[in-house]
This record gives C-alpha cells, structure tokens and sequence, in this order.
C-alpha cells in the first residue's frame, strides 16, 4: 500500500491544469521565478505560490536562490523525462480558437524544441534517426551508443561527457511526433554543442529553436541531414483568425 500511495500523491500532484502548466513550461531547462509561472499560467501570484509550494515538496520541482530571488526548475532530468513521457501518453485536447500567432507557435514547436536539456520534435527525432541510421546509436538496444557512437560523440565533444545520475543515453517518446528522440547525458550534451556552436538558436523566449545556416550545414556534413524536411507543416490562413499578426513564439510555451 506504501508504493501505491506514493504513486497516487504523484498523480495527485500533475493533476491540477495550473501545476501541469507549470512544469510543461520548465521543460525549457531554465529557472523561472514564481510570477513568471503566474503570468504564463494566468493565476493569481499568491495561487502560483501555493501550487509552487506542493510541486516543491512533492520533488518536482527545486528552487534556486539567488540573493533575495527565488527561482524554481525542475528538479532534475528524470523528472524532465517523466513530464515529456506522461506527456506523449495524454490524449489531444479539443482543438482551441486558432489564431495565426498560436498556430506558428505550434508549428515552431513541433520543428524544433529543448525538452528539459537535450533537442526534441521533428528535429530531435531526425537526429535520432541519423545517428541509428549510421550505427552510432543501438535502436535494438535501448538506442545506447555503439563504439562507432562513442568514438564520433567524443571527437565532436572533445571527450565523452560524464555520466553521474543518469545513463549515457535515453530515449523519450517525442509528443509531437510520437516517436523516440535522445535523451540522457549524451542528448544533453549534444544539444548544449548545438547552442555553443550557434547551429541552433532559441526563437523568443521559449522553447522552440531555429536551426541556422551554420546548423544546418554542419548537420549535413555530420549525419547527412537535411533540415529543409523538417519544414513540412504550412499554414492554412484561410482558416485562422489573422486578427493579430504578432508571430514571436516566446510566450507559447505548451508541451
């Protein structure tokens, strides 16, 4: 009875909209102050700090002080790949009032996005596919590193990144895409190379990134990927509301 009371406080714990938002929102890697998961939820400060409270003595969530500053993140990547897992199992809500500003947001999300630290949607994906496409990952292994995988991650890196609490490589199921994306320490630092190389580049301030000209030439010359496929979706205007023309995705944090 222990272990299934443990689990029902778990449950208990994402089942309110507001918390669940707020831990989607923290997937980007980032800390967040309380009023920023607030605003982004669209609560009141003071029920953002009760909902802030639980999450934090559940062990979702960790805070992060910075002289009279508080700051709250995730509390680690096995809870980041608990959020994107759980999320890639929930069914899809009730199509909400399209706009043009909320469906390029989504768009930019299910190209490229961070999940918690390592890359995901259709970008993660393909760069998953690339490196078990070359036998660098085990997709009948777990989708571990082969030798051939640990010999080219540690002459990109310079060394293979160190493996403390969590495995050399995981896969999440991606949410967008329903399909396995890289995880783990060498997901992590994969993506972290991306951005010190500018192959990447955040769009606004959430979650979804661009891949740059710089990218999208050396994931070319790395794995052969060709990133104009990742551009598949087109947006039937016709159909959404244009009122507002502002398209910056920096507000758009969802799953």
């Amino acid at each position: 009875m222990t272990e299934s009371r443990s689990l029902a406080r778990l449950a208990a714990l994402l089942a309110d909209a507001t918390r669940a938002a707020f831990c989607l929102a923290l997937l980007d890697g980032r800390a967040w102050t309380s009023g920023e998961l607030a605003r982004h939820a669209g609560v009141a400060p003071s029920t953002a700090s009760e909902h802030v409270t639980r999450l934090v003595d559940g062990g979702l969530l960790a805070e992060v002080r910075q002289g009279r500053h508080r700051y709250l993140r995730l509390a680690g990547p096995d809870v980041a790949h608990l959020i994107e897992e759980l999320s890639g199992h929930t069914p899809p809500d009730p199509a909400p009032p399209r706009t043009l500003r909320s469906e390029r947001a989504a768009v930019a999300l299910r190209r490229a996005r961070t999940c918690y630290d390592h890359l995901a949607g259709r970008l993660g994906v393909a760069v998953t596919d690339a490196m078990a496409g070359r036998r660098l990952l085990d997709p009948d292994g777990g989708y571990a590193l082969t030798g051939a995988g640990r010999a080219w991650l540690a002459d990109l890196l310079g060394a293979l990144p160190p493996v403390k609490t969590r495995p050399m490589s995981r896969t999440c199921v991606d949410w967008t895409e329903r399909r396995p994306h890289l995880a783990g320490a060498s997901g992590a630092a994969l993506c972290a190379h991306a951005f010190d190389r500018a192959w990447i580049a955040r769009i606004g301030s959430g979650r979804a990134v661009k891949v740059t000209p710089y990218g999208r030439q050396a994931l070319a010359d790395l794995l052969d990927l060709d990133t104009d496929k990742l551009d598949t979706d087109r947006l039937d205007t016709d159909r959404l509301d244009v009122g507002g023309l502002n398209t910056d995705t920096g507000g758009a944090v969802s799953r």
